[in-house]
């Protein structure tokens, strides 16, 4: 395989058929990054057993690789910039799939969390240069389609990682819920020279405001980690982080092509779009976590019943993204946006203050219809967030989507952590699904702010 090597790219992509190989090598690595987030939470009790570790310890095997992708996200969609997407973008499929095999032969518990870390680093440049390298593939047309397309592969993903996970485990031990990674990997990195080659845009990266990128991400998680158990210490590093953010801003006040993406947050539609999907992902985790928790104990239905009762959710935004994508390219995204926020908060409603039903009939119908509303919103949202960005930026662009998304998720479990540690637990969930559907009829809103100065078909600056 050659990292140097050029593919034709017209003004229209690459030519068919090799724009549909592209398509499915940067997929298929996207299935890896979401299935490796989703399986490792079922592994745990398993991983604690075998390494002989304490229940607690191994937490850090989820959260290392969290940790990672934040870390990892926007200093790698700088370096897809300067170096080309294509080859930072196979540079972390490779370090993902040697990780794999690292966490697959881990004797013991602090080599797989390091080897976790290094696995999440990988992902991170998968997931921030997936969309530039979608993006030099591709037609401009066929662009709001394939970003419904990649939604709903992410979606079934999602959905799919628990039932994967325990059909692994259920036949073999939980080294080879790593160990399947490898071929796959290795497959996309033997194909991977097809992609499309843009040229990098050649100019230095600060070692500083990396430094300082690195130790934001480090401090913000490690004290969200603490703010439920120990407000004060936890409180103390997210204000550190803070302080990080502020020094990285100053570090790169004057460059033209920033880590932290300010020429690209200055322009409304874009920054609108982010705000958007922050509150939105806030929304997701808050229900994601509060839930289950209903099914079993509201419901009292058992941890099986339950992970099939949370199905209808992700099937049903796979099923709506892509028409969402299409749309996207003939009604305004702002309206496309509001509409599924105000799904999404109304289906959570439905599903969890609903009078308790045995059968959770109303569940189902409240999960399909926040399903169809999250995967309403999602596609033109991130449409927004990729397209509205020049292509000399869609790295920055493709950093930013899933840094918003992290971020969203990130507060969402601090909010949930903090609930569960104030209230009763039957009034922790209907509080939480009301925080979480006031948390998507906010990205609602947000979304339709955009609606007074866009056009249809036009998300932004080519």
């Amino acid at each position: 395989m050659s990292l140097t090597s050029t593919a034709p790219i017209s003004k229209d992509g690459l030519a068919s058929p090799r724009r549909y190989l592209a398509i499915a090598f940067i997929l298929s690595a996207a299935v890896l990054v979401v299935l490796d987030g989703a399986i490792a939470n079922v592994a745990l009790p398993s991983i604690a057993l075998s390494l002989h570790a304490q229940a607690d310890s191994t937490v850090w095997v989820v959260s290392a690789y969290q940790l990672a992708v934040l870390v990892a996200l926007l200093p790698c969609g700088a370096l897809g910039e300067i170096y080309g997407a294509r080859r930072v973008f196979l540079i972390g499929v490779a370090l993902f799939t040697a990780a794999s095999a690292a966490c697959a032969f881990a004797g013991n518990l602090p080599v797989l969390i390091l080897a976790r870390f290094v696995q999440g680093l990988g992902a991170g440049a998968i997931m921030a240069l997936a969309m530039l390298n979608l993006r030099s593939a591709l037609p401009q047309h066929m662009l709001g389609p394939i970003i419904g397309v990649n939604a709903m592969v992410i979606a079934i993903s999602s959905a799919a990682g628990p039932g994967i996970a325990g059909a692994i485990l259920s036949v073999t031990t939980w080294p080879w819920l790593f160990a399947v990674n490898i071929p796959l990997g290795a497959v996309v990195l033997i194909g991977g020279g097809i992609l499309g080659q843009v040229e990098g845009k050649k100019r230095k990266l600060n070692a500083k405001a990396l430094l300082a990128n690195t130790l934001m991400f480090i401090l913000f998680f490690c004290g969200t980690d603490q703010i439920a158990t120990a407000p004060v210490s936890g409180a103390i590093l997210v204000a550190a982080s803070v302080a990080c953010l502020f020094i990285l801003l100053r570090l790169e006040r004057h460059s033209d092509a920033p880590i932290i993406p300010t020429d690209l947050l200055a322009a409304p539609a874009f920054r609108v779009a982010v705000m958007a999907s922050v509150s939105c992902f806030s929304g997701q985790m808050l229900s994601y976590i509060a839930l289950p928790f209903y099914l079993q104990h509201t419901l009292h239905m058992t941890p099986v019943l339950a992970g099939l009762y949370m199905m209808p959710w992700p099937i049903a935004t796979a099923i709506i993204a892509p028409v969402s994508g299409r749309l996207a390219n003939r009604v305004k995204t702002a309206w496309l946006c509001a509409t599924g926020g105000m799904l999404l908060s109304a289906g959570l409603l439905v599903a969890a203050l609903s009078p308790p039903d045995p059968r959770g009939i109303a569940f189902l119908v409240g999960t399909v219809i926040a399903g169809l509303g999250f995967g309403l919103f999602q596609t033109p949202n991130n449409r927004i967030l990729l397209l509205s960005a020049p292509k000399a930026r869609n790295g920055a662009a493709g950093a930013m989507q899933g840094t918003a998304r992290l971020l969203g998720q990130t507060l969402g479990g601090i909010t949930m952590s903090i609930i569960f540690a104030t209230l009763p637990l039957s009034a922790a969930l209907e509080f939480a699904v009301v925080i979480s559907a006031g948390c998507t009829a906010i990205a609602s809103l947000v979304s339709l702010s955009r609606a007074r100065y866009e056009v249809v078909g036009q998300p932004g600056p080519a």
